[in-house]
């Protein structure tokens, strides 16, 4: 005969099956994202004089997704977990900031939203600085300066190496004869 669990036994029993509920859940949202980014990738338009094409990037993206998304849920499945958190900075028992991950939500979508409004490099703009401020950081304006250098660091490699143009936006229009 044995003995009824202790509650502590019957507690970390029940947090590591929600813990490796949520790795499966994380898998399969993994999945569905890296298998609708590849019917959408079929969607694009393929202009004539594209280089390299503008459904490469997406269709890789997509099968690494799928790829290591497998991957998870058949170790998953298998009972082959991850290993459990253990740095000194990890909080097992901290509960998730929901306020930072509103805030970081928001900013991906206001950075799709400002793309045909102001141009893709001030929008990687202020998706870099807002989530700066959104994750604490005392100097948010930096990483607004980063954002902007590395958007048009983007937009030309896209524009000269691709052959493909993200939209300037009206402010930095100027710039569409030197980019």
């Amino acid at each position: 005969m044995t003995a009824d669990p202790s509650p502590a036994q019957r507690s970390a029993g029940a947090s590591r099956l929600s813990r490796h509920v949520g790795e499966l859940i994380f898998a399969v949202l993994l999945f569905a994202l890296g298998l609708y980014a590849l019917i959408g990738s079929f969607a694009i338009r393929v202009p004539g004089n594209a280089q390299v094409g503008p459904t490469v990037f997406p269709i890789l993206v997509s099968v690494i997704l799928l790829g290591s998304s497998a991957v998870i849920i058949v170790g998953t499945l298998r009972g082959h977990f991850g290993p459990a958190e253990e740095g000194e900075d990890i909080d097992p028992n901290a509960k998730t900031d929901w306020l930072t991950l509103a805030k970081l939500t928001g900013l991906v979508i206001a950075h799709i939203l400002l793309i045909p409004l102001i141009g893709w490099a001030l929008a990687a703009a202020v998706l870099f600085g807002g989530a700066a401020w959104s994750l604490g950081a005392k100097r948010w304006w930096v990483a607004l300066l980063v954002g902007l250098a590395v958007g048009l660091i983007i937009q030309i490699v896209f524009g000269e190496l691709l052959g493909l143009s993200l939209p300037l936006g009206p402010v930095l229009s100027w710039l569409g004869p030197l980019i």
